[in-house]
């Protein structure tokens, strides 16, 4: 089994507050705590961009089917600006948003890449005015369309040089307190930064990947704003004769049919983020947690009840809903806890702490078939598994693990947050979050 990554620090974790003194240090769960400034009112400004992606302190992290290139399974890489010129060209933001979308030719293939943002723990890093930072980029380099030739060209050198694509969800295999600097950066990154960086690059991929045609009337989109958008152009270039695009000869492009999202200010589509409650719930005494399982899941192994909140429900509401359809047990209070984004492929799970009423505990599994068991775990047993039984589902259980005791998720999964809460005083007030 591989050493379970360290959680990220909190933003201010030691900062002392009217706040953290009434609710708790906030809690900083896997996947989160990026040191990336996002600037993301720079995303259209094509001269920073121009200038962000050729300084010798950007790092490009390369995905191939969402797999990101890695130096092991333990380790990503990362390229630099030289490497990838083969399939994004020298400057592709030389041309405004304007000229990209007054130019679109749905023939022709653009390479998908996103502007994370800066990294501003580096100072010797790009300056742009009060900005200062690495710049960090994601690209999908799978072959396809018209760049798949460069495409090959640039997954071949990158394997030439020992480097692979990890498939699957590799953050697992992230070792605790690892570190790597991005390239010509001396700026240490721990596996949990490492992590949130690669999620972020990964979530806007896969949404630009499943997006490729507008919502409204179906036509082929073109991404925008640094890979945060994408928008209908209204017109198409590619009705033009070839030949005619290097001839003096003004041509025309074909104007598209009508499309709603053209007009008013809901003229470009958003990525998306699907909230999804997940909650550790406790007895009416305070000495148990109920936990559930689902039949292609490891024998023994257990989580926390979670589902998705669905449209005009509040956060609580959810909770109540998922907990009593999936296990028939009625909630009263419902507090929020923590939160972990979840690029698999675009969930930010909320997770909450609930408590059963004194006559709701009873478990009835009758409503949703989702899982095949539930059970009130005593709190010592959820202690003793959070330190010796704790393993992701396609992992053994860890050293120290005797067979029939109860299984738990992994430090990297929220769920494991909010029992470690539950079980460490979070109800007392002692230990709040």
């Amino acid at each position: 089994m591989s050493p379970q990554p360290e959680l990220p620090n909190a933003a201010h974790a030691d900062l002392d507050s009217m706040l953290t003194r009434k609710f708790g240090k906030e809690v900083a769960n896997y996947f989160s705590g990026s040191p990336i400034n996002r600037v993301s009112f720079l995303r259209t400004d094509h001269p920073f961009l121009s200038a962000a992606l050729k300084h010798p302190s950007a790092s490009f992290l390369l995905y191939k089917d969402l797999a990101p290139l890695a130096k092991d399974p333990t380790k990503l890489a990362y390229a630099s600006f030289k490497d990838v010129v083969p399939i994004i060209g020298n400057d592709p933001y030389s041309k405004t948003e304007e000229q990209l979308i007054s130019e679109y030719n749905s023939t022709t293939s653009i390479p998908q890449m996103i502007f994370l943002g800066l990294d501003e723990r580096d100072k010797k890093g790009f300056e742009w005015n009060i900005y200062k930072g690495a710049p960090f980029f994601a690209l999908d380099v799978t072959p396809k369309g018209t760049v798949e030739e460069a495409a090959n060209g640039v997954v071949k050198e990158m394997e030439s040089r020992g480097l692979m694509f990890v498939e699957g969800r590799m953050h697992i295999a992230l070792p605790a307190l690892e570190g790597i600097a991005p390239l010509n950066s001396s700026t240490f990154m721990n596996a949990a930064i490492i992590a949130a960086i690669y999620a972020q690059g990964r979530a806007l991929l896969d949404w630009n990947a499943r997006n490729p045609f507008c919502a409204q009337c179906g036509q082929p989109t073109l991404s925008i704003n640094a890979g945060f958008k994408r928008t209908c152009p209204p017109t198409d270039m590619a009705s033009i004769n070839q030949t005619a695009l290097g001839s003096t000869t003004m041509e025309k492009p074909h104007d598209r049919p009508s499309c709603a999202t053209r007009k008013g200010i809901s003229n470009v589509s958003f990525p998306r983020t699907d909230p999804t409650v997940i909650m550790a719930v406790v007895s009416a005494d305070s000495r148990r947690v109920l936990l559930g399982r689902q039949k292609r899941w490891p024998p023994y192994w257990y989580s926390t009840l979670a589902g998705f909140c669905e449209p005009a429900e509040s956060v609580e509401e959810a909770v109540r809903r998922e907990v009593w359809e999936e296990a028939g047990v009625y909630l009263g209070r419902v507090v929020i806890h923590s939160t972990q984004p979840w690029p698999y492929p675009a969930n930010l799970m909320i997770g909450a702490i609930a408590q059963a009423t004194p006559e709701g505990e009873e478990i009835l599994l009758k409503h949703d078939p989702e899982l095949e068991n539930a059970k009130w775990v005593d709190f010592d047993e959820v202690r003793e598994a959070l330190t010796v039984g704790t393993s992701g589902l396609g992992e053994d259980a860890p050293e120290g693990y005797k067979e029939g005791g109860l299984r738990l998720p992994p430090r990297t999964a929220i769920a494991n947050s909010l029992l470690t809460a539950v079980v460490g005083g979070f109800l007392g007030g002692e230990h709040k979050m």
